[in-house]
């Protein structure tokens, strides 16, 4: 298979889970089912923070930031997807595949981020209750906030650039019914050792950072809670 550099008329094809026709629309019901319990819960958790005055507090507030989070999340993949069983069109274009990746990877990147924030806010809340208005200041979890924000962009910045400089075959069919970064690397003609090595590191570097001190921050919650 020779490459492809001409990426404005490259279609990536998507298998989905089946192509029996008659499991399409409960696919579709399916999919949508869960897309709206999704977007209406997370929904009802954002207004009830905003709503509720007693609910202004830094938790609350990453809470709800993790709901927005996770509305992005969903509705950057389900409703394409919906799309696609309905008109019976499995084909995206490089550039929109691309586009659904770094969503994809920016909200992934984002809600670890959060979580790691979560964990710290309810150290600090059990573990330094008197002190806890001081630490956790509206100026902090702005900051906390746009930090991670930074860092997932920079981080998918990242990974685009790479993606950008391979080349493509004619075989472009994914055994998936969405966009991830793993598929488009398997499908390059070009070397993609550099890519690997870069999804290796930053995939190390959420584990061993973001969700050790996670799970750091609840291990000591659970430690000292009783003494206090």
């Amino acid at each position: 298979m020779e490459p492809r550099n001409q990426r404005g008329v490259l279609k990536f094809i998507f298998l989905g889970l089946t192509k029996d026709p008659e499991l399409q629309p409960l696919l579709f019901s399916l999919f949508l089912s869960i897309y709206l319990v999704a977007l209406l819960g997370n929904l009802l958790i954002i207004l009830a923070v905003s709503s509720a005055s007693h609910l202004h507090t830094p938790m609350y507030f990453f809470v709800s930031s993790l709901s927005f989070t996770d509305i992005c999340f969903s509705t950057t993949m389900i409703p394409n997807m919906l799309v696609n069983i309905q008109a019976q069109n499995h084909s995206i274009i490089y550039i929109g595949y691309l586009t659904q990746v770094c969503f994809v990877l920016v909200f992934t990147s984002l809600d670890n981020f959060l979580l790691a924030t979560v964990g710290y806010d309810l150290y600090v809340a059990i573990c330094h209750p008197l002190i806890y208005t001081t630490i956790m200041n509206t100026c902090l979890c702005g900051l906390l906030s746009l930090l991670s924000l930074l860092i997932s962009i920079a981080n998918v910045l990242t990974h685009s650039l790479m993606v950008l400089h391979l080349s493509f075959c004619t075989d472009l069919e994914i055994p998936r019914f969405f966009c991830e970064l793993d598929q488009i690397l398997k499908l390059a003609c070009s070397d993609t050792i550099i890519n690997y090595i870069l999804v290796y590191f930053v995939a190390s570097f959420f584990f061993f950072v973001v969700v050790f001190l996670s799970l750091e921050s609840f291990s000591l919650t659970l430690r000292l809670s009783p003494l206090l």
